[in-house]
């Protein structure tokens, strides 16, 4: 009988915890979400589709409060010369925006940059010949601009 009061109260208690904790919680964003957030925004191919991925089911990552909003390419062309470079912008953007709200924008600029670059890189690479060259040269003036002005 003590046996099975014990384990009620202890469930009962957990669940009030669980209960408590996540109502605590429930305003501030996951504690692991410096870490959500680099994992989107490194260099690699598998970091851009694990992004975009998320980008594509915001509402499963709703509890971190991302920045999602993007202006693309912003004055400059989204697909230059018919190079689909828009989702690449969008994932900068990302980048940009989520670690300026962090405060710690500084310290990962040139990461998110040479991301972008890559992420670029990885558009030409379904070129060829003169196609992908144009392509690259289109790619490096657009990494320039975002290291200089970004």
């Amino acid at each position: 009988m003590h046996r099975r009061l014990a384990t009620g109260m202890a469930a009962s208690t957990l669940a009030l915890i669980t209960v408590v904790g996540t109502a605590t919680a429930a305003g501030a964003a996951p504690a692991d979400k410096p870490q959500v957030l680099a994992s989107w925004t490194q260099t690699s191919a598998s970091s851009y589709n694990t992004w975009t991925a998320a980008r594509a089911n915001q509402a499963a990552w709703s509890a971190y409060a991302f920045d999602w909003s993007t202006d693309y390419c912003s004055s400059s062309p989204d697909n230059p010369f018919g190079f689909p470079f828009q989702m690449s912008c969008a994932r900068h953007d990302f980048g940009y925006r989520n670690y300026k709200a962090a405060g710690t924008f500084s310290a990962n600029k040139t990461r998110l940059d040479s991301a972008f670059y890559e992420d670029l890189k990885r558009v030409c690479a379904k070129y060829s010949g003169g196609t992908k060259t144009a392509c690259n040269s289109t790619a490096w003036t657009y990494y320039q601009a975002v290291k200089a002005f970004g």
